[in-house]
């Protein structure tokens, strides 16, 4: 290979970097068109207590232990005090 062929390999693998870098830099910088659209939302009300899933998908109301006797069997006596004070288990 000549080296003028060499050359105007390089020059162009430089200026496709270069070229991919800025449209890179352009997509995924957020810019003026970012996520802040100025028009407020409001978050969905709290009122409704059926004790389901919420709307973000986590379940409502109280905690209720498991108290049949197969889990009660297995289960550790750190457990079963947190579930007896109302409290979602941290330990198995």
């Amino acid at each position: 290979m000549n080296r003028v062929r060499k050359a105007g390999i390089a020059v162009a693998m430089v200026g496709s970097s270069l070229a991919g870098g800025a449209i890179g830099a352009a997509v995924f910088s957020g810019g003026a068109a970012g996520a802040a659209t100025g028009s407020p939302t409001t978050a969905p009300s709290s009122s409704s207590s059926s004790g389901g899933p919420s709307a973000n998908g986590a379940p409502g109301g109280t905690f209720h232990p498991n108290e049949s006797a197969a889990h009660e069997a297995t289960e550790s006596p750190q457990r079963e005090a947190q579930e007896n004070a109302g409290q979602v288990p941290s330990v198995p």
